[in-house]
């Protein structure tokens, strides 16, 4: 049941645009020292930098050796982004949720960690998983996590599957109202943000996933889970 409720949150479309050329100011000129701001709310380069040390602590923790992690920093080279587009995207998924009138309980994260924790053998594994897959640290798990729940949640209140082309769609449109009413203003040293649903089938920035967002082709085939 959990298993089939995590490969349905996982499989939602990937927030993919036409990446921006990176420029080397600290913050936009409206908002200086921001990495977002979204709905009036600063996300800062200072947050965004801590969250991705705390990945990089946490893949150095678990690599073996020095040249381990290296191979790890070199793989994971769009990190910073990519964290970005997940930040962003929990606050507009928190707006689509209240336009659905849908609320996630503690109960509801903690009943799904433990099913995850269950399927990794234990806390441990499930850390170490996510860190890799996803590049998520053990500090961040539970937030990452209960997005996933609430993905699932708002699907079903929007009454869609969204394991099919149709059903995304259906998502993303209540994504891109969300993230229009909220309004996102990007420094443009990350890139850009594009809620063009009907010509993207997406919501965010370049290249960008978080743990709850992966491709679904214009097939209708899915990635394996």
């Amino acid at each position: 049941m959990h298993r089939r409720r995590r490969r349905t949150a996982l499989l939602l479309s990937a927030a993919i645009t036409a990446a921006a050329p990176l420029l080397s100011a600290c913050g936009s000129d409206a908002h200086p020292g921001a990495a977002a701001v979204v709905g009036g709310e600063r996300i800062t380069v200072s947050q965004l930098e801590n969250r991705v040390n705390d990945v990089r602590a946490a893949q150095r923790a678990a690599s073996a050796d020095e040249a381990q992690y290296q191979r790890l920093v070199a793989q994971t080279g769009t990190l910073t982004r990519h964290t970005l587009n997940g930040m962003v995207l929990e606050k507009v998924l928190d707006q689509a949720l209240e336009d659905a009138g849908v609320r996630v309980t503690r109960k509801e994260v903690q009943e799904y960690r433990s099913a995850l924790e269950e399927q990794e053998g234990g806390s441990q594994g499930l850390e170490l998983s996510w860190l890799q897959q996803y590049n998520v640290a053990p500090e961040h798990l539970d937030e990452s996590i209960r997005s996933d729940v609430e993905v699932q949640r708002l699907a079903t209140a929007l009454g869609v599957d969204v394991n099919t082309p149709d059903g995304s769609a259906v998502f993303w449109q209540a994504m891109a109202k969300a993230s229009e009413k909220l309004g996102v203003d990007l420094n443009p040293r990350y890139g850009t943000w594009d809620v063009e649903v009907e010509k993207q089938g997406r919501v965010g920035m370049a290249e960008a996933k978080t743990p709850w967002v992966r491709e679904v082709t214009k097939a209708g085939t899915q990635e394996p889970a």
